[in-house]
């Protein structure tokens, strides 16, 4: 099984190598690559990705010219990873542990998409507690898993559902799996609790004030998906009853 790693990367150049090497350990045994995105980061990301990549072939460099946003890269790391027979999507600071990757990998056979179900004192009380009340309403509206996030291992069926959800103006990488959208339906899901560490080195660069323009944006998407699949359902059977 050849399994492709992407990685948003946008200030995280300090943990890179550590990355890298944490994934090519714990994937010992299996064939893999890992696909840097780099999203127009300012920092110097992109230097550290260059030379990773020039020195270990399997590693693969995208950079972007404008910033995107983290599922933006993450889809366009997808689609610029053909030819696997898994999709991990992996977090570039630290927090999301590759030794968890064997584990949700092989639940694969059986499931279409695996979830590292958000676990630990990763954040401030305060941001997991909007974090935990967002993922829950979220769920509510898609049937997503209450504790998914963007810890992920894909199939190939979930990476096509990811790509066709561009289309749709899918927010993030996680809502385009949900059952009750028209991506994600019938994908067969699993969450299997990770442990996630604090980050190890800088700020996040998602501030507050991007945390809730993110999740309003999130909501509004997957209500209307709800509504519209409603108003589908609705006119199906108006046409059976005629």
């Amino acid at each position: 099984m050849t399994v492709a790693v992407v990685v948003p990367v946008h200030r995280n150049g300090a943990t890179l190598e550590e990355l890298v090497s944490r994934v090519a350990a714990a994937l010992d045994g299996r064939v893999w690559r890992v696909r840097l995105v780099v999203d127009a980061c300012p920092e110097g990301s992109g230097a550290v990705a260059r030379d990773l990549a020039l020195r270990d072939p399997r590693v693969r460099v995208t950079e972007l010219t404008v910033n995107v946003g983290q599922h933006a890269a993450l889809r366009r790391g997808l689609a610029d990873e053909p030819g696997a027979a898994a999709w991990v999507c992996l977090d570039g600071d630290l927090q999301d542990p590759p030794e968890a990757l064997p584990a949700l990998l092989a639940e694969l056979p059986d499931r279409d998409v695996v979830f590292g179900g958000r676990r630990g004192a990763y954040e401030t009380s305060g941001r997991r507690l909007t974090g935990r009340l967002h993922r829950r309403l979220v769920a509510a509206l898609t049937g997503l898993p209450h504790d998914a996030g963007a810890f992920v291992v894909l199939g190939p069926r979930a990476r096509e559902a990811v790509l066709s959800a561009a289309g749709d103006g899918a927010p993030s990488v996680v809502v385009a799996l949900g059952p009750r959208t028209p991506s994600g339906a019938g994908l067969r899901l699993a969450s299997r609790p990770v442990v996630r560490a604090s980050r190890p080195v800088g700020a996040s660069a998602w501030t507050s004030r991007a945390r809730v323009r993110q999740s309003v944006r999130t909501l509004r998407w997957c209500a209307a998906q709800r509504t519209q699949r409603w108003t589908t359902s609705e006119v199906q059977v108006a046409r059976r009853n005629h």
